[in-house]
């Protein structure tokens, strides 16, 4: 394991932002349940993306890798049985692949790392209770095994839990042989990710017909249409850059698509709240802020980027709230505790309650020693951070940002960056 150690630096300069790491789950998925051959362009190779794609192979799709895209056949699609599923810590992968998984009569092994196996499934236990599918799983650790087939059923999925059950309904429901419904029996969270769930279902020829959120009629005997399909850039990843503008860099984004169905698009429209200004520039997208304001922000429906969003916040003036944020407590790591005690580490003033955050603004940070938490998203915030602090930042476990951006050092040092790697076992 490897520390970095960051000297406090302006960043300058262009970064192409990486393709969303939500739309190319969902395309590979989409493609891989097509009988026939599509290609998806714009790939990075995150150890997430790279769990899908091995749980799509596991179930028998020929994936060919190239570069920076993919050559995927669904034909042979469900044609492995009793198929070990390593998810790796991706909770997208865990969670669309278990009904997928069993669109056919299966025995499947979902095996993981990290904290993954602490992430809740019981909305898919009471599903298999009552559709008589067999599992067996171990407390607090990702082995769980699965029995059976997936049944056509009248399905109640509380809106409060993550999306990504919904998702991984949707995207299993239209191959059986029998229509279905998802009833959401309280408002939906994350509508964002649905949102995009259901585009690129549409784009894979998919109809599912949406009552304003609240119940999904998902006919059966659907096929999926082969699709070639341009994977678009991530706000989730640019959102590290955007704030980057708002607290005094000089950062233009490339790629972004502002008329995205992404539900972390919504850090823009949070940075302006906060007075920053949001600017299209001949290369791109430019954010720029000063003296930024405190405002209120609603983690409901745009739970990661709250992290580097709340650097934005603990240099505003005046308190800031983070609301509805209950769960960040069950991503890669307790991103409550995390994002608050690494900003008060740096020398800002963060207060952590049950499911929310308050925020004083200072004027700038010191530096420190800090944790990951073996946290991609939390490495890169305190990295962000460290260009409004007045001494050098340590952030243990640098890797950790390969489960979704690989490529964040280079691009951070690309834009003038000063990085020291430290070897820990040394």
């Amino acid at each position: 394991m490897t520390a970095v150690k960051i000297t406090p630096t302006k960043l300058k300069g262009i970064v192409q932002v990486p393709p969303s790491k939500s739309l190319a789950h969902r395309a590979i998925i989409c493609a891989s349940l097509a009988k026939g051959v599509s290609r998806i362009d714009n790939i990075e190779y995150s150890k997430d993306i790279q769990a899908t794609i091995k749980a799509m192979k596991s179930l028998g799709t020929k994936i060919e890798e190239f570069e920076n895209y993919l050559i995927i056949d669904g034909t042979t699609t469900f044609t492995k049985q009793n198929s070990e599923i390593d998810c790796e810590e991706s909770g997208s992968t865990l969670r669309f692949m278990i009904p997928i998984s069993i669109v056919e009569e299966n025995k499947v092994h979902f095996v993981g790392r990290g904290n993954l196996g602490k992430r809740p499934l019981d909305t898919f236990y009471e599903i298999f209770e009552r559709q008589n599918i067999g599992y067996m799983y171990k407390k607090d650790v990702l082995d769980l095994y699965v029995i059976g087939k997936l049944k056509p059923d009248h399905y109640i999925i509380p809106g409060n839990i993550s999306s990504q059950f919904i998702t991984g309904l949707l995207f299993a429901l239209p191959l059986l042989k029998g229509d279905s419904i998802i009833e959401i029996t309280s408002t939906l969270e994350s509508k964002g990710y649905i949102d995009l769930t259901l585009q690129m279902l549409s784009q894979y020829g998919i109809k599912i017909i949406n009552n304003d959120y609240k119940s999904f009629v998902v006919m059966g005997n659907q096929e999926y249409q082969a699709h070639d399909y341009r994977v678009e850039a991530d706000f989730s990843q640019a959102a590290f850059y955007l704030v980057a503008g708002a607290i005094g860099n000089d950062v233009v984004l490339t790629d972004l698509n502002l008329n995205s169905l992404q539900g972390d698009k919504a850090t823009l429209s949070i940075l302006e709240a906060m007075g920053a200004k949001i600017n299209v520039v001949s290369d791109g997208i430019k954010v720029t802020g000063e003296n930024l304001s405190a405002t209120q922000v609603d983690a409901s429906q745009c739970p990661d980027v709250i992290p580097v969003v709340s650097v934005a916040l603990a240099l505003a003036q005046g308190k800031s709230e983070v609301i509805n944020a209950k769960r960040l407590r069950i991503k890669e790591c307790d991103r409550i505790i995390a994002t608050s005690s690494q900003l008060n580490e740096l020398g800002g003033s963060v207060v952590e309650l049950s499911d929310s955050m308050t925020i004083r603004g200072v004027s700038e940070f010191v530096g420190g020693n800090c944790s990951s938490f073996a946290d991609h998203r939390i490495a890169m915030m305190l990295a962000i951070a460290t260009t409004r602090c007045n001494q050098s930042v340590i952030i243990d476990n640098m890797e950790c940002v390969e489960k979704s951006y690989p490529s964040f050092w280079e691009d951070y040092q690309s834009l003038g960056g000063i990085i020291d790697v430290i070897n820990m076992e040394e």
